[in-house]
């Protein structure tokens, strides 16, 4: 497994910045893209950093070059 990040500061309107996340997530070992954005998604669901970070944070994810899809799921607190 592999993953590429990206990391970006984003300019406001009112001339702040927001950070945005790029993370491209490689699984040699599932060949089946459905299963692998299954797999990124959940892993993204449980995540510590992901979950500290939901909702502040611009995130793209993509598992074997192919996008995740978030879905509008609440942190769990």
């Amino acid at each position: 497994m592999s993953i590429d990040a990206k990391v970006m500061l984003l300019a406001t309107r009112d001339r702040t910045y927001e950070l945005a996340v790029e993370l491209a997530v490689t699984l040699p070992s599932v060949d089946d893209a459905a299963t692998a954005v299954e797999l990124v998604r959940a892993a993204h669901q449980v995540c510590p950093y992901s979950n500290a970070t939901r909702g502040n944070i611009d995130v793209s994810l993509t598992a074997n070059g192919h996008a995740v899809e978030s879905r509008a799921e609440p942190a769990v607190r």
